[in-house]
């Protein structure tokens, strides 16, 4: 299994699906990651916290630990 929290700089990924339960995995759900989606990842911090991503046009940051709960392909 491979999550976002894996991917480098510059790569496009889609989302397979979310892990985690109740307000975190809600949470991931309501900044537009959900199922099917493309997320380009434009930028990881020096220490990995936080990446910022691209996605359904706008920007995002997130923090490793949600990061870690997005499987993607």
């Amino acid at each position: 299994m491979k999550t976002l929290r894996e991917v480098r700089p510059g790569e496009t990924v889609t989302v397979l699906r979310l892990h985690g339960e109740g307000p975190v995995k809600r949470r991931i759900m309501d900044m537009g990651i959900t199922k099917g989606v493309e997320i380009f990842v434009r930028k990881v911090a020096p220490l990995g916290d936080p990446i910022e991503l691209n996605i359904r046009g706008y920007e995002l940051s997130i923090r490793k630990a949600d990061a870690e709960m997005v499987e993607i392909q």
